[in-house]
């Protein structure tokens, strides 16, 4: 079966989050399930270089020339859109140096759902895909554009189209743009309407996405739930509600040979059991200039600095943690307002809680392997994947009870404890006093050695990868999928 995924960022390629580990991760666990995917992705400042040998494709599209560039980048069979006007700038995918969006971003990524339909519904090169498989906002054009392209066939022509899929990493971000825009992307007047791509006056990109989607999915069961609520919805659970038979909510994974503390290139001592975390506590102490009481645990943080991530609520339970003797390294940027406290924070408290901003994908892997615990107090967690990767090292996450975080935790009550079940601790969302609580929690457990012990031993056990879900994927695709 052939699928093409349209993406906006992909390991190794680009990531600023969690969507481009699983853009890069999917493609190789489907391919165990018959699968052969292929990930389009626009051609951003020294994407091109990264893949070996391409082969090039000119295109005029109504965005301009472009080029198409195929080849592979650690093992991932790629299509990157060049059009330096578009994506050949410094910053970030969607945002310049000074942080602002990029002001074109409809036409950036406009042309990037064209492309994903147009590759749908004509193939490339004698490679045509039987689903595309589009990835939030950016991606979220794909379907309109398969469905303007199935209608311009005409009834017969038009059954062949490949079936479409929608995933919603996280409904915050929806790619909301003027109705100027419609015309330049487009669009007929007659899909600005409610039924289509028009969300109080503007166009929605995500929501053009779940209107015409054959199929939506999220990344974890809760969240799929939590999506058909006001309260999570950011105004779209009505038309979800309306879909909801179409909605499925599949769990995200990470790669497990990437994330493996046994063959990790870049801990201290890769390891397999609880001893073997201790050489890299010490290793990442002595990196971030922590002095640590052995008896107490080191908690840490990787993650965007935003209220979403709790991250305010962190700084207000501070305190407990410091009480109870623990270390705290925290490593990631966003807010400023967030950045600059954990730097108060940590000159007030030098040896006990270091702050590193900015992001490293080195040492986001040393502090999964050097720290006792993973604090993740998301008010909202559409899935969430530092968790996972704290299960799959030994680390015990300590979460806020929402979306994929509820669904990959199981809290160390007593009756878990008992039976050996437990991998981390869950609190109620939005609290800072439900957060100190669970820290306060995490600190008496890790007083009883043989108890801290087994959760570790469960924790390392706990299913992260993508098997179940990559199955899952594929049996959709068989549902959808249009003949070759």
């Amino acid at each position: 079966m052939q699928v093409l995924s349209v993406a906006s960022e992909c390991v190794p390629l680009i990531k600023t989050g969690g969507l481009a580990d699983v853009a890069g991760a999917l493609p190789l666990a489907l391919a165990a399930e018959g699968v052969r995917m292929r990930t389009l992705l626009p051609a951003y400042r020294g994407v091109a270089e990264r893949l070996s040998a391409p082969r090039v494709t000119p295109m005029d599209t109504p965005f301009g020339p472009v080029r198409l560039l195929e080849g592979e980048a650690a093992g991932l069979d790629l299509i990157a859109i060049e059009a330096p006007a578009l994506y050949d700038r410094p910053g970030g995918p969607y945002t310049g140096p000074d942080r602002a969006d990029w002001p074109d971003n409809a036409a950036r990524f406009g042309l990037l759902g064209w492309m994903g339909a147009r590759i749908g519904a004509q193939g490339l090169g004698g490679w045509r895909p039987q689903v595309v498989h589009a990835h939030d906002w950016q991606a979220g054009l794909v379907p309109t554009y398969l469905r303007l392209a199935g209608e311009s066939r005409g009834a017969g022509e038009g059954a062949d189209m490949p079936g479409s899929v929608v995933t919603i990493h996280n409904i915050a971000f929806q790619g909301l743009f003027g109705p100027e825009t419609l015309a330049p992307l487009g669009l007929p007047e007659a899909l600005f309407h409610p039924d289509h791509v028009e969300f109080h006056g503007q166009v929605g990109f995500l929501k053009a996405g779940l209107a015409h989607a054959d199929r939506i999915t999220t990344v974890s069961p809760t969240y799929a739930r939590e999506l058909l609520t006001p309260e999570f919805g950011w105004g779209l659970d009505g038309l979800l509600r309306h879909r909801a038979g179409a909605l499925e909510g599949v769990l995200n994974g990470i790669d497990t040979e990437l994330w493996n503390p046994a063959t990790d290139p870049d801990l201290a001592r890769p390891y397999r059991a609880p001893a073997g975390k201790r050489a890299n506590r010490e290793a990442l102490a002595e990196r971030l200039g922590l002095r640590l009481d052995p008896a107490a645990p080191l908690f840490c943080v990787i993650s965007r600095m935003t209220r979403q991530k709790g991250l305010d609520l962190l700084l207000e339970a501070a305190p407990a943690l410091l009480e109870e003797g623990a270390g705290l390294a925290v490593l990631g940027s966003g807010d400023a307002d967030l950045e600059a406290g954990f730097g108060r924070l940590a000159a007030a408290h030098p040896g006990r809680i270091a702050c590193v901003i900015g992001y490293d994908e080195p040492l986001a892997h040393r502090m999964q392997a050097g720290s006792d615990a993973i604090l993740v107090p998301s008010r909202f967690e559409p899935c969430g994947l530092t968790q996972l990767c704290g299960l799959r090292y030994g680390t015990a996450p300590v979460v806020a009870r929402t979306g994929g975080l509820a669904d990959t935790v199981i809290d160390a009550n007593e009756a878990a404890l008992r039976t050996g079940a437990a991998t981390g601790f869950v609190h109620d969302p939005d609290s800072a006093p439900a957060l100190e609580q669970a820290i306060r929690r995490a600190c008496a457990l890790h007083r009883r050695p043989e108890a801290w012990r087994a959760l570790v031993r469960a924790a390392l056990r706990a299913p992260v990868g993508w098997g179940e879900s990559a199955a899952r994927y594929a049996a959709i695709y068989r549902d959808l999928a249009a003949p070759v």
